[in-house]
């Protein structure tokens, strides 16, 4: 097949009716000031614009938010939970105007963004529920002369820095936590995707939280402003989702005060396809944890390893079902493949696709962009993929599926290894001892077994090596905005 960087082909428009919903949405959020276009990757329209914070404003946030935090400390446990149940109703009852809402400021279709929103409230139902079980323990000393009780109180203001890609479901996955474990926030949502936060935070102000707990503020200077509040001795504690590089960065600063930090950074993820898979399934899971979020994802599928037996009818039958996806604006009917996120994401899958066949690759289907507005790439199948290759080696974040083959076990356990990154794998076998001794074998926080989403609020996610440190969801995320104590409490001998 030729390798051609631009075709002519008809896309799927967006319905006017999804467009009028969303665009209600968006005028119906309290924008605190003008600066910062956001636009519709789909066709390049400028559909808002957000305030453009300096220095100044930011720290005026992180101030607001500690002199709430002091009032938000002292609540019961109860009035947290009933709180944030009370978010979540609302997130509820506003689910298709979340999912409307991100779709056009992110690009992915509609269905997709329908699962994000569920996913997404699905965070703050947990650490409702997840607030009034603290963790605590009573012991007594070894030689008997003291009872040891340990409690948890709050770390702190909290600097929660999201990512684009997934603008609901990062928000409530950092402040959930947060306000359950009796901590303040100031949010920097991704300016390519700011409104959907602003509108959740609305939302949660609306159920009653605190108008001054969690300040939302967007900037285009990112440096500044990481800069200027992680030095503020008021901040106690950084999260953040986004690349390994910028990570570093943040955890440099964050040394200075010593702050609490999570990192979930960059990903680089195997899929592993072993011969005895059932074949249906390892399609549909590759599917899945490749094209979710039209790749743009942290755990997307980056390299696909696959057994040499069953490899020829699984790339068959893989790129059957990538030529079938229909590619489109996310508010259309029938999209499948929704818009990169800007221009400079499809003039990477083009150089990605272009090294890769240049190294020996076979292109399969897709490999292109296309002749219209938006930033739209082919869903794409490279074969017999080389280990060199620049899309082996780097975070894809894009919808190409590169297929690499493998004879053994041992060896596909190295090549998976072999890498920097450690957040996400996944392994699809029919025999549960393989499943699971492959499973520990990889170096990796998370491991999808014969499933291509493994995210769940209930589970700590999260990875090892330079793919970050710490957990998000479930019991373990609550415990990144807690401070662990303890008090020793003499015992007098009694005759």
């Amino acid at each position: 097949m030729s390798l051609t960087s631009t075709v002519t082909a008809p896309l799927i428009a967006a319905d006017p009716d999804n467009l009028r919903h969303a665009d209600a949405v968006i005028q119906s959020i309290e924008l605190p000031g003008q600066g910062i276009p956001v636009q519709d990757p789909a066709t390049a329209e400028t559909i808002a614009h957000v305030p453009d914070a300096d220095v100044e404003t930011a720290l005026a946030a992180v101030a607001t938010a500690d002199k709430a935090g002091v009032e938000w400390a002292k609540t019961s446990l109860r009035h947290r939970a009933d709180v944030l149940r009370a978010w979540y109703d609302k997130l509820v009852a506003h689910s298709e105007d979340l999912a409307y809402l991100i779709s056009r400021e992110m690009g992915k279709p509609l269905a997709e963004a329908r699962g994000e929103v569920k996913y997404g409230n699905d965070f703050v139902r947990w650490y409702a529920e997840e607030a009034v079980r603290p963790v605590g323990n009573f012991r007594e000393t070894p030689d008997g002369g003291a009872n040891l009780l340990t409690r948890r109180s709050p770390v702190g203001l909290a600097v929660l820095i999201t990512p684009w890609n997934f603008p609901l479901a990062m928000a409530t996955r950092k402040i959930a936590p947060a306000l359950a474990a009796g901590c303040p926030a100031v949010i920097k949502p991704a300016t390519l995707t700011p409104l959907t936060t602003y509108f959740a935070v609305q939302l949660a102000v609306e159920a009653g939280v605190p108008e001054e707990l969690v300040q939302v503020v967007t900037t285009s200077k990112s440096g500044a402003f990481s800069e200027a509040v992680l030095l503020d001795p008021r901040v106690r504690k950084v999260s953040f989702t986004g690349s390994t590089p910028v990570g570093r960065r943040l955890l440099e600063l964050a040394s200075r005060n010593v702050l609490r930090s999570s990192m979930e950074l960059g990903g680089n993820a195997p899929l592993i396809v072993f011969d005895d898979a059932d074949l249906e399934r390892a399609v549909e899971g590759t599917l899945a944890a490749k094209l979710r979020n039209g790749g743009q994802s942290c755990i997307g599928a980056n390299r696909i390893y696959v057994q040499d037996g069953i490899a020829d009818d699984f790339v068959a039958a893989l790129t059957e079902r990538f030529a079938q996806i229909q590619v489109g604006h996310g508010l259309g009917t029938g999209t499948g493949l929704g818009a990169l996120i800007d221009d400079r994401a499809v003039a990477e899958m083009k150089a990605y696709t272009e090294n890769a066949v240049s190294l020996g690759a076979e292109l399969l289907t897709g490999g292109h962009g296309y002749d219209s507005p938006g930033n739209f790439f082919a869903p794409t199948v490279l074969d017999r993929v080389t280990a060199d290759s620049d899309v082996a080696t780097s975070e894809i974040f894009g919808p190409i599926a590169a297929v690499q083959r493998f004879s053994s076990e041992s060896e596909v356990i190295g090549r998976a290894n072999a890498t920097e990154f450690g957040l996400a794998g996944y392994v699809f076998t029919e025999n549960l001892d393989r499943a699971l001794n492959v499973a520990d074998s990889l170096q990796t926080g998370i491991v999808g077994i014969n499933q291509g989403v493994p995210s769940n609020a209930a589970a700590p996610f999260g990875g090892i090596k330079q793919s970050g440190l710490g957990r998000e969801g479930s019991s373990e995320g609550l415990e990144e905005y807690e401070n662990i104590r303890f008090y020793n409490v003499s015992r007098r001998a009694t005759a």
